[in-house]
């Protein structure tokens, strides 16, 4: 398993604890309890790492991305989407060219 896979799986299970924490005192709580805040930072986070995609700075994208995987993990907690119906979507695309995949969400 990546180093990435590892901390992503420590990472949820924090977010997870942090569903029944009170959200004044904890930000992941707060994201959970307002899907509409989840969904802005999510947002903002996804369009600054865009911005340091597009003009080559990579370590603000590193840093970016790493914004982008929290908000995108605390956005389906807020969502009630469990990390396993994310994964059992990824692997009904494996083996797929990713042109077909968007083409048959298209028609």
């Amino acid at each position: 398993m990546s180093r990435l896979a590892d901390v992503v799986d420590r990472l949820a299970a924090v977010i997870e604890q942090r569903r029944t924490a009170e959200p004044a005192g904890s930000w992941t709580a707060q994201l959970i309890a307002d899907p509409q805040l989840a969904a802005r930072k999510l947002a903002e986070e996804a369009v600054e790492a865009a911005l340091a995609l597009a003009v080559g700075d990579s370590n603000a994208l590193t840093r970016e991305a790493a914004d982008v995987v929290y908000h995108l993990l605390a956005a389906l907690a807020a969502g009630g989407v469990a990390l396993d119906r994310v994964a059992e979507a990824l692997e009904q695309r494996e083996g797929r060219s990713g042109l077909d995949e968007k083409q048959s969400r298209l028609t």
